[in-house]
């Protein structure tokens, strides 16, 4: 493949206990041209000594710190500077991806002509254990469907940026992965997922997506701020996204056999 330096962009913020496995994963791939960008977020554990002893041996890596917690928003939108690969691609400090993950999808969209794809991702508890849920997005998303549902798991999309430049992350310290992916969509108005599962998702006990009244309170957020929605509009639309959540994502949620 042509042109095809992935530039992956990882936020960390005490992740002792999982960055190696994260980078792991990377070093693992089937497809080779890529670069990480890790954006430390003023941790106060060992993450940043485990992360500069990996990189003593992969040269690959690009390391930075934040002087203060700034959150997720703004240590993404940081490394985004450092990026100079064709792609761009995101990785949480938690989260495993499958060894064929880029060669799989840089293919699909070289092959297709599309700019920003994503994927279905199995999921996995907190100590690392598989689980038999696997989230299977639409094949094709339209940005109405994802303005209502962030059908996108984060850990899985990749945009091109001879098509799009590279894209300014929001600061908010959360969501901002939806608000990325929407802007991503209103230029395109439709994208297309690959037909496979190419990731692993870690639930975390702590996590947004662990806290429903946390994830109705952020995205009303973005209905209200990153949209500039009225209190009326926005709160209609907060109930369609209910509705959607309720009724109508379970059907993407799949069980799978566990792995052991």
């Amino acid at each position: 493949m042509k042109n095809a330096l992935v530039s992956i962009i990882i936020p960390t913020f005490n992740s002792a206990e999982f960055i190696a496995d994260a980078i792991g994963s990377i070093q693992k791939q089937t497809h080779q041209d890529w670069e990480i960008i890790i954006i430390d977020d003023a941790s106060t554990d060992q993450t940043v000594s485990i992360i500069k002893e990996i990189s003593q041996t992969e040269s690959r890596i690009k390391n930075y710190s934040l002087a203060l917690n700034s959150g997720t928003g703004i240590a993404r939108n940081t490394a985004l500077q450092y990026a100079s690969g064709r792609y761009i691609a995101f990785l949480d400090a938690d989260d495993l991806w499958k060894p064929q993950k880029l060669q799989l999808q840089l293919e699909f969209m070289q092959t297709n002509k599309i700019p920003f794809t994503f994927s279905a991702y199995d999921c996995m508890n907190e100590e690392g254990e598989l689980l038999n849920l696997c989230i299977v997005p639409p094949q094709n998303l339209s940005y109405r469907q994802l303005f209502f549902c962030n059908y996108v798991g984060n850990l899985t999309g990749i945009y091109d940026t001879f098509f799009f430049g590279k894209i300014a992350i929001a600061p908010n310290r959360k969501r901002q992965d939806w608000m990325h992916w929407l802007t991503v969509l209103k230029k395109i108005k439709s994208a297309r997922a690959v037909p496979e599962s190419l990731a692993i998702y870690r639930i975390r006990a702590n996590s947004i997506s662990a806290s429903k009244f946390d994830l109705v309170k952020h995205n009303f957020a973005v209905y209200k701020q990153f949209h500039g929605l009225n209190w009326i509009v926005a709160l209609s639309c907060m109930s369609i996204f209910l509705f959607t959540q309720l009724a109508i994502k379970p059907f993407y949620i799949k069980k799978i056999p566990t792995q052991k």
